[in-house]
């Protein structure tokens, strides 16, 4: 297995949710209680790829380890890209897990399950996925669909698509899509100096560029669905669930 380093990109901007990392959950900020669940994983070192000063404050004051970042960087795998370079510019960690850094009710085991798929050494990047329960998620196009070859009673399989649409048609198990990859340190590197593709552009799912590039994604199945917070209903849910912790 490879050695993995966990980098969180974070940025202030955002349209629906300004200040989202630095938004307050029971008197943290919310890249701060990111960052102590992904730590809880135990499998590498954790740093916060700031896009911002704020936030590399934040991330300090609770003594984690912080990042700078060019502010302008197009996407995450970009600003992961670059923070990775300046903490291990000797190449010492292979793999790279890329966690967002809205998911502060996240599981510390979804985590190390990324890792999973990169026991197989032709997998470029690893992410994971969950059974589709309910009407609304299935038609949902918030919700990004995986299309997997897994077999019954598997738990890692090769993704062919990603859409936000309800694919593959006929009978069987839909997936949803987690937004949580693990790359080989160096198919990140060849990915963030590849072009945009043209089904990239056209779905807005930046893990088709992999694909569209003969990248290969395995993905691993798991029981739950992190909150993703985009709204401030969102934020309220999670004060809501953190409580109960």
């Amino acid at each position: 297995m490879p050695t993995p380093v966990v980098v969180i990109p974070a940025r202030l901007a955002a349209t629906r949710l300004p200040g989202k990392p630095l938004a307050d959950i029971h008197g943290e900020p919310m890249i701060v209680h990111v960052w102590r669940r992904a730590v809880e994983a135990g499998i590498g070192p954790v740093l916060v790829a700031c896009g911002d000063q704020p936030i590399v404050e934040a991330i300090l004051a609770a003594g984690g380890c912080a990042v700078m970042t060019r502010p302008d960087h197009p996407s995450g795998s970009d600003r992961v890209w670059e923070a990775v370079q300046r903490f291990d510019p000797d190449g010492r960690y292979d793999a790279v897990v890329n966690l967002q850094g809205d998911l502060p009710t996240l599981d510390p085991a979804i985590v190390r399950a990324a890792l999973d798929p990169l026991a197989e050494p032709a997998v470029d990047l690893a992410t994971l996925i969950t059974p589709i329960t309910t009407v609304d998620e299935r038609q949902a196009d918030g919700v990004v669909k995986a299309v997997v070859s897994l077999a019954e009673g598997q738990r890692v399989g090769r993704a062919l698509y990603f859409s936000r649409h309800a694919v593959p048609w006929g009978e069987g198990p839909l997936y949803h899509h987690i937004g949580l990859y693990a790359w080989r340190r160096a198919a990140l590197a060849r990915f963030v100096a590849l072009p945009q593709g043209v089904l990239e552009r056209r779905e807005r799912l930046e893990q088709l560029r992999a694909l569209e590039n003969g990248m290969r994604i395995d993905a691993a199945l798991v029981d739950t669905v992190p909150l993703g917070v985009d709204t401030p209903a969102d934020l309220e849910r999670a004060r809501v669930l953190l409580s109960r912790g």
